[in-house]
Parts: C-alpha cells; sequence; structure tokens
C-alpha cells in the first residue's frame, strides 16, 4: 500500500512567487501546460478578491506568450456545478489555483461536478497548479488556522479534510517567512501517517508520479512523523508543548528532488560529487596533521 500518492501532474507554490521579473516558477507552469498552445483556466475561489486576482494572473500569463486564459471564481456552491465551469476544465491544459482561504476550496467545491472534473483532468496529465491556499488545499489533511512562531502544542492547529490531489500529506506555506516549522510539527504529531511539506515563498514543488522537484528561490522543508519512536500527544492538556522523538526532517534547496514512494531525498550528481570532493580533501588535510 502506498503510504503518499499525487493524483497526476501538481505543483505546489508557497506564495509570494515571481510576477514580474524572471517568473521562474509561473514559466514552469506555462511551459508544463504547453506554452503557446496552453489553454489555461485561473480558479479564484480561495480569495474574495476574484476580479482582481483574475486579472492579475492574466496579465501575467498573457505575458508568457499564452493566447487562451479563463476564471472560474466559486461564490457558493452553485457556482461550481455550472455546466459551462465544468467545460473549461474540461478544456484545459493548465488549471491555477489562487491564494486566499484553502477552506473556501473545500468547502465551495467538495463533491461537485466541478471539483470532480479537476480531479480527471489531473488523473488524465493536465497540470494543475496552486499558490499559498491553492497549494495547502492539496493534501488529503490541512491546515486551516494555526499560529505562526510557536513550539509544537497540542490542538495549536485546527486542521479539516483537503481536496485529495495528494494523497498522505499535509502542506503548509509561506513556511520559512512565517516561522511556520512548529505549526507542521503539530500537525504531523497529531496525523503522524501523513507526511509534512513546508514550501517557502517564491518556491515550489513540482510533482510528477512518484517524485517532486524543488524550484526557486527558498526551500521545501520535510517532516516525516511516520518513524516517529514517542510523542506525548495522547496524554497531554490542549495547550501543552508536545515531546516528538526521531522525526525526520529533510531540507531541499532549488533543484533538488524527493522519491515519495521511498520518502527519501533525491541528491543531484553533481552535488553528491561536490560533497564527497570535498569529504576527501578534508580527509586528506586530516592526514597531514
Amino acid at each position: 500500500m502506498e503510504l503518499i500518492k499525487a493524483q497526476g501532474r501538481l505543483m505546489a507554490i508557497g506564495g509570494g512567487e515571481d510576477k514580474e521579473k524572471d517568473c521562474l516558477i509561473l514559466k514552469e507552469f506555462v511551459r508544463l501546460a504547453g506554452d503557446e498552445k496552453a489553454r489555461i483556466v485561473v480558479m479564484t475561489t480561495a480569495t474574495d478578491s476574484p476580479e482582481e486576482a483574475a486579472a492579475k494572473y492574466t496579465e501575467v500569463f498573457e505575458r508568457l506568450g499564452v493566447k487562451h486564459i479563463e476564471a472560474i471564481d466559486v461564490a457558493q456552491r452553485t457556482d461550481a456545478m455550472k455546466p459551462e465551469s465544468v467545460e473549461k476544465v474540461k478544456k484545459a491544459t493548465g488549471i491555477f489555483f489562487t491564494g486566499g482561504d484553502q477552506l473556501h476550496i473545500t468547502s465551495l467545491m467538495g463533491g461537485t461536478d466541478l471539483q470532480n472534473a479537476i480531479m480527471e483532468a489531473c488523473e488524465s496529465g493536465v497540470i494543475v497548479a496552486g499558490t499559498s491556499a491553492g497549494a495547502a488545499m492539496m493534501g488529503n489533511s490541512m491546515i486551516v488556522t494555526g499560529k505562526s512562531d510557536e513550539n509544537p502544542r497540542v490542538g495549536s492547529v485546527e486542521m479539516a479534510p483537503g481536496t485529495d490531489l495528494i494523497v498522505g500529506c499535509i502542506i503548509d506555506t509561506h513556511f520559512s517567512q512565517r516561522g511556520r516549522h512548529g505549526r507542521l510539527l503539530a500537525a504531523v504529531s497529531h496525523f503522524p501517517q501523513d507526511i509534512g511539506f513546508g514550501v517557502d515563498e517564491n518556491t515550489a514543488m513540482v510533482i510528477s508520479k512518484n517524485q517532486f522537484e524543488v524550484i526557486g528561490e527558498g526551500s521545501v522543508t520535510v517532516i516525516d512523523g511516520g518513524a516517529m519512536t514517542y510523542t506525548d500527544v495522547p496524554y497531554v492538556e490542549k495547550g501543552q508543548s508536545i515531546a516528538l522523538a526521531d522525526v525526520k526532517i529533510h531540507v531541499l534547496p532549488n533543484r533538488y528532488k524527493f522519491d515519495l514512494k521511498k520518502r527519501q531525498m533525491i541528491v543531484p550528481k553533481k552535488a553528491a560529487y561536490k560533497a564527497k570532493a570535498a569529504s576527501l580533501n578534508e580527509n586528506e588535510k586530516t592526514k597531514k596533521k
């Protein structure tokens, strides 16, 4: 049984992606969607300013060479049942979720024809991307609220079901910038069967099949509680600090990869060679001393 599985090609962005300069992450999304042949649908469900968000991403994607861009807003569940919205998704080669509130996405779209169409599109190979809330909703478990810059505590995060685009994980965003290590550790301690991914701003996990690659200026922090040997979560009161033993943590910068099936970092060959060379040089210096 696979503990973690992506339903198709996905891009989880930690928020704050560059939209003005190199646009590395959004360029990669456009490339995966088909470059100039791309048909992109911008999903503004999460935001309270859908027209503004749609206009902003439409301008960026047009600047990157995309000619066919449409927006879908879901302000209430009946919007997710409109045949014309479902048809837009069926014709799309790329689907992009904006930031906002991830609970809007799951509560307004869950179980609807529109969500089913997005799942089918993802499974067929269409790239589905999301930034901030649009990334946080991708796992099967989802952080709704939780304090930043705080150590792990019982009940310090509020959790809800996600969209199951990636089964077996929890995704947190704006990770290093907002000091969210403690809240993701708390989430994983409550749901140790799920692996935690903390994605920095202007950074993305590009997920395909059984692995993901990091692109961008920050890192993706992986918190794996599967091999955890001790936790006192069942025994301490709400609000008290949590004890955890043998939690695995990986930090992946730009162009590093992670094997989702084996739950292991994949070190680039050049990086592995440099590390080995540095180790050999250090050994030689020690011998000379």
